[in-house]
């Protein structure tokens, strides 16, 4: 049996996001990986940019393989994560959205909406995230020109 790869993954989010990054922080760690919490740390409001940007630099500075991000839509949150120069964030939002962000665009980063998906499943696609492999081939060719 093939030993499945431990990560560091950062996570990031506003009030709206808080209790999906709880139970995603805690899945995560129960299956051994290494969780990097930028908050926030409680469901009082708060400014999502203010959590959502140090997860997703976390990537590029090293300090993370990957970086799960979270909000009401998830949208603002994928638009911050997308700002830092290196960072490839998909909003998803099913099991495709997810397979689709990790093999075909490379994504180092997800986006979740905590009132398009259930707790549960934003464990899920955590680990599905964690899981998938990216495709390369003519994928890798369009992902190089992101990057170009």
């Amino acid at each position: 049996m093939a030993v499945e790869p431990k990560y560091i993954v950062s996570l990031g989010t506003d009030h709206a996001g808080y209790r999906h990054k709880e139970a995603v922080k805690a899945g995560l760690e129960a299956d051994g990986h290494t969780v990097r919490d930028y908050g926030a740390y409680s469901d009082e409001s708060s400014d999502y940019p203010d959590f959502v940007r140090p997860a997703a630099e976390a990537i590029v500075q090293g300090e993370a393989d990957y970086a799960i991000v979270f909000g009401g839509s998830g949208n603002g949150e994928a638009i911050v994560a997308n700002k830092v120069k290196g960072v490839r964030c998909g909003l998803c939002w099913d099991e495709w959205a997810v397979d689709m962000t990790r093999r075909h665009n490379n994504a180092n980063a997800m986006a979740l909406g905590s009132r398009v998906v259930s707790e549960e499943q934003a464990v899920a696609f955590a680990r599905q995230f964690l899981a998938t492999p990216f495709d390369g081939g003519r994928h890798e060719r369009r992902v190089n020109k992101i990057e170009g």
